[in-house]
């Protein structure tokens, strides 16, 4: 048992090399906050912005027309992956919400930020793959639920930022047609002609995205550590929205599943309503930061509970995954 533990954690150590570059630029920020913070870093804002615009550009140019195709008649199972994703994971942080005074109202707001993304794209398909699920409705959903979360998180943020008078709707819509809408449709409209290459090159592109995302927070924790935005959020309050992520996947992800075995999903499809429902995107959460938060002293927070959420999701998501594919392979 403690080799199989020690393999495993050895394993996360070096598949999960991301999340370790992820805490790097954290520290980066935190021992130098004033090279990435607006106050001197106006080439980091602009590269940041094109990074977004490249970002989508390259997930619409990577979309084909049979990805959209592909189980597009499963109508329950996309229901309740969509609505795991855009309804359950925000109604579960409004009943949190009492528990969190007005202290605590930002922590709250980046945790309510969390449970309005959309699911992941690459690791919810692959974990899928893995576990033996419905590959071609995993694709479908995770395209669905990117392409909704641009229009979705913002309605959903807009309920509380505008209560916070930090939100104008018409200007932040109109930022995420030009920065988002528009380079997944200049995508779309070039994959027939660049698809092929992007497909080729798709590892290269893989670390252009987590590149981007890099960059994305080490601004935002510049920002946030030089106006001392975390000064007042104890240690416990760390620990205790680790707890709370981790609860809150796994109360997706079991709550998923007793759903599609009460709708009668076969066993393909329950392990892709739960792998896909139970995820949320890094990708997004970082460019949706940097559009609804731009410039504010607690970038950083808003980010928090995402990074922690993507790296627990991970780690979780694989140990089931693989205990899946051990269990099908077991059966005649």
């Amino acid at each position: 048992m403690m080799k199989a533990t020690l393999r495993y954690l050895r394993h996360i150590l070096i598949s999960q090399q991301f999340v370790l570059a992820l805490l790097a630029v954290i520290v980066a920020a935190w021992v130098y906050p004033s090279w990435g913070a607006t106050t001197g870093a106006k080439a980091l804002d602009t590269a940041g912005f094109w990074g977004v615009c490249l970002t989508f550009f390259l997930y619409g140019l990577k979309l084909s027309p049979e990805q959209w195709k592909a189980g597009m008649r499963n109508t329950r199972l996309h229901l309740l992956i969509q609505t795991a994703t855009f309804l359950l994971f925000p109604l579960l942080a409004l009943l949190v919400k009492p528990f969190f005074g007005s202290a605590q109202h930002d922590l709250w707001l980046a945790i309510f930020f969390l449970c309005a993304l959309p699911s992941t794209v690459s690791s919810s398909v692959v974990m899928v793959s893995i576990a033996g699920g419905n590959v071609p409705g995993a694709i479908l959903n995770a395209g669905v639920s990117s392409l909704a979360g641009i229009v979705l998180t913002p309605l959903w943020m807009s309920l509380f930022l505008s209560q916070d008078g930090d939100f104008d709707s018409g200007a932040i819509f109109l930022k995420l047609g030009y920065q988002v809408v528009l380079p997944v449709i200049l995508g779309q409209i070039l994959h027939k002609s660049w698809g092929g290459w992007a497909k080729k090159n798709a590892r290269f592109l893989k670390w252009s995205d987590q590149g981007v995302i890099l960059l994305i927070v080490y601004a935002s924790f510049c920002e946030s550590f030089y106006h001392r935005a975390f000064s007042d959020l104890p240690t416990a309050h760390v620990l205790y929205l680790m707890l709370g992520m981790a609860l809150l996947f796994w109360a997706i992800y079991l709550l998923t599943g007793m759903v599609a075995r009460k709708i009668n999903l076969d066993q393909k499809d329950t392990i892709t309503a739960q792998f896909c429902a139970s995820k949320k995107s890094l990708v997004h959460g970082t460019v949706m930061s940097s559009v609804l938060f731009q410039d504010s002293a607690h970038a950083g927070l808003f980010l928090l509970p995402v990074m922690m959420y993507h790296a627990l999701q991970l780690i979780s998501a694989g140990y089931l995954a693989q205990k899946a594919a051990a269990q099908d392979a077991k059966e005649p």
